[in-house]
């Protein structure tokens, strides 16, 4: 134990401790980690975060370590394949969803320069700092995953429902969920 004060959803495990430290709310500006989570919320939609973080080097590897392009282009043997995969979550929708996903990431970057361009918007250009003091405060959805969710799935996505869509949202960096008294509040404020 070091004596630091976190969001109680990440104590008792080190490497949920380490994925809260080091990347969770922390603001991502490269597309591939945009799409890496994406990947990975997608596949957590009735599971735990605990189960996928466990499995995220299983996700790199069967999914082209997250490059959309490579991801939009596999084939449907491929994503068979994938269906006997126990490194990742078999689940036919999930799996093909994330092809789907891929190519409707490109037509955004296409677009907007980048996805990166395009999901900022949503939150102004910066990450919208919230006050929580417990994580009985901090909501499912808000707004803007509302507004987000109903325009990715415009545009064609899958499993971006506004709860996962929030979810990315905090996992991103378009909002500080930490809760006040965690040590990364003030550090990500």
């Amino acid at each position: 134990m070091d004596g630091k004060t976190r969001c109680g959803w990440c104590t008792g495990k080190d490497y949920y401790e380490k994925y809260h430290d080091e990347e969770w709310g922390v603001p991502v500006r490269d597309d591939r980690t945009h799409f890496e989570f994406l990947i990975l919320e997608g596949a957590q939609a009735g599971l735990s975060w605990d189960t996928i973080l466990k499995k995220r080097d299983g996700y790199s590897r069967a999914f082209k370590n997250f490059e959309p392009s490579a991801v939009a282009a596999m084939t449907d043997e491929e994503l068979e394949a994938l269906l006997q995969n126990p490194e990742i979550i078999r689940n036919r929708l999930k799996v093909f969803g994330a092809r789907k996903n891929a190519v409707a990431f490109l037509k955004i970057q296409e677009e907007f320069g980048s996805f990166d361009a395009y999901v900022w918007r949503f939150v102004g250009g910066k990450p919208m700092q919230n006050r929580r003091k417990s994580l009985s405060e901090v909501p499912a959805s808000t707004p803007e995953s509302d507004a987000l969710a109903k325009d990715l799935k415009k545009r064609g996505m899958t499993f971006v429902g506004t709860t996962i869509i929030y979810a990315h949202m905090q996992a991103t960096g378009l909002v500080n969920d930490h809760v006040e008294d965690c040590f990364r509040y003030r550090e990500l404020s």
